[in-house]
């Protein structure tokens, strides 16, 4: 008995020995955490701002949005500037959104499908000349946009898909960077799924279908937002195939407001306004996806 106490008071001392003076478990990590915390809110703060001015501009007239000083916002919103915006007849803004919206589903459709099912292949169906086909497709991510620019305008003038929703859609449909992320995603996804389907009678492409596609949601969604982003948010190739007003999307009409002898500010700012909004109801909806699809992808080669 003796002993025993004897070993646990040695073994306090050491313990207490060891541990510095002024020291409080938990206090270390809990002035990290302040300080990470402060620097997420400073970058959100800075990250805000912007869209802080849109919000506030979009309601203000323009003699207020020029006029010396700060405004936090209009004493008297011009609520009106959103009439005045989808009544201009020099931009069609409510067609544009329309053209955006429908080249950005598309888009995002058309992508998730060719790039899963050319990830899922690439992961799980053994073939010769896999690894050569991955390559390649790492290959295409190296080379600039600007290189394939002209030959696809000359392919889609060709074709006479100027103006044309085939124009604006069919040549962003297949992303390398996409495919990359579903190969990268399927070679961590579980077998024993698949090789039960397989056993039930499933050939891949019906284990593909029935059993990792409805098992891969938050992926998915997270390819489709940065999928639907990026097609929504695309500016220069619809500058280049959208000839008539009724081909612009809604990147291109805002072009228009600075290219304009005469800027209306307000108007431009209103615009803006209307074109960020299906984006951030979209981000809002979708984040959680968003991180957890990103966060499963892996890097497994």
């Amino acid at each position: 008995m003796s002993h025993t106490t004897a070993s646990r008071s040695t073994a306090s001392r050491t313990t207490a020995r060891s541990k510095p003076v002024g020291y409080r478990p938990g206090v270390g990590s809990k002035g990290a955490n302040i300080a990470v915390f402060t620097v997420l809110a400073v970058l959100a703060v800075l990250f805000l701002i912007p869209f802080y001015l849109i919000l506030r501009n979009a309601f203000a007239t323009d003699a207020e949005i020029t006029a010396p000083g700060w405004m936090w916002f209009s004493p008297d919103p011009a609520w009106g500037n959103l009439s005045r915006l989808f009544d201009d007849p020099a931009v069609p803004m409510a067609r544009s959104l329309l053209n955006s919206a429908i080249v950005a589903v598309l888009t995002t459709a058309g992508t998730l499908f060719l790039c899963t099912t050319a990830g899922y292949g690439l992961a799980r169906i053994p073939w010769r000349h896999a690894n050569k086909v991955f390559y390649l497709v790492l290959a295409t991510l190296m080379i600039p946009g600007a290189i394939t620019f002209v030959p696809s305008f000359v392919m889609v003038s060709s074709l006479g898909w100027l103006s044309d929703y085939r124009g604006l859609i069919i040549p962003g449909l297949f992303s390398g960077f996409a495919a990359f992320l579903c190969r990268q995603y399927f070679l961590g996804f579980p077998r024993e799924l698949e090789e039960a389907a397989r056993v039930d009678g499933l050939s891949h492409w019906g284990a593909f279908w029935r059993i990792v596609v409805p098992n891969s949601g938050s992926f998915l969604a997270a390819i489709a937002v940065i999928t639907f982003v990026g097609a929504w948010n695309s500016f220069l190739w619809p500058l280049v195939i959208g000839r008539s007003p009724e081909s612009w999307t809604v990147q291109v009409a805002l072009s228009t407001f600075l290219t304009a002898q005469t800027v209306s500010l307000s108007q431009l700012f209103a615009a803006a306004l209307v074109a960020i909004l299906p984006l951030v109801f979209v981000f809002l909806f979708l984040q959680r996806f968003l991180v957890q699809g990103v966060a499963q992808t892996g890097l497994k080669g």
